[in-house]
């Protein structure tokens, strides 16, 4: 059974990753070069992750060790490009704001002083990378959350409303807060890791979902209610 949902999740996730990709191919990739970036290396980690974690029962110690490796590697890539979508979003929705240029040093040099802080508090190389890093992505997830709701909130207080960053924001933030509980509860209980395995997965899923839906629909025409005009147009084996 947990085969089965993990081959599922695979599939779901991997499918929805190409369809956003097909998506923003179009043209809209120009115009959120780092969501294109985010979806991309979402996909390409999945791919490169699904043999040995298809695999995990079987691996030898060696193997293991390799695969653990590769999981936080991906796990700091992916890091790195959600706070870049995150700071590139927060940009394009503060466009209207004459302080725009002090918000982006304040909320850039916040984040890269709070991922420093939290890392020095967590480092350890004398434990597995898995005991650390589980920590250090509970309080980065968290912080992306907060970043989310800045978005959020300068997204709703514009005259025109970008419904389609309101999307994407909203589905960004299901994801992140999903993921900064999932890693604590981790944190809490060693036998919710399954459980929360799935949630943080079903949340990954949804937030690609949400994406799809998003940059699949028309663009607003200029002048329209919906915003600026445009141009045309998965579960994760978790190892220590």
């Amino acid at each position: 059974m947990q085969l089965a949902l993990q081959i599922a999740a695979y599939l779901i996730g991997l499918s929805l990753g190409l369809m956003i990709i097909a998506v923003m191919l179009h043209g809209q990739w120009k115009q959120y070069p780092f969501v294109f970036a985010y979806v991309l290396g979402d996909f390409l980690t999945t791919v490169v992750e699904i043999r040995p974690a298809l695999q995990y029962e079987r691996l030898n110690p060696q193997e293991l060790r390799s695969y653990a490796r590769l999981y936080w590697w991906d796990e700091r890539i992916m890091q790195a490009l959600v706070f870049l979508l995150v700071i590139s979003l927060i940009y394009r929705a503060a466009g209207h704001l004459k302080t725009r240029n002090i918000l982006m040093i304040a909320v850039i040099g916040g984040s890269l002083l709070f991922a420093g802080i939290t890392l020095l508090m967590y480092y350890n190389p004398a434990v597995a990378t898995g005991r650390w890093m589980i920590r250090w992505l509970r309080n980065l997830n968290f912080c992306a959350t907060i970043l989310d709701l800045g978005l959020w909130a300068l997204l709703i207080a514009a005259r025109r409303k970008d419904y389609k960053l309101l999307m994407v924001s909203g589905a960004l933030g299901i994801q992140f807060t999903c993921a900064a509980i999932g890693q604590a509860l981790r944190q809490l209980s060693t036998s919710s890791s399954q459980v929360t395995a799935y949630v943080i997965s079903f949340s990954n899923l949804l937030c690609l979902y949400i994406f799809w839906q998003a940059f699949r629909m028309a663009s607003p025409r200029p002048g329209s209610a919906g915003g600026t005009p445009e141009r045309p147009p998965v579960g994760r084996v978790h190892p220590e």
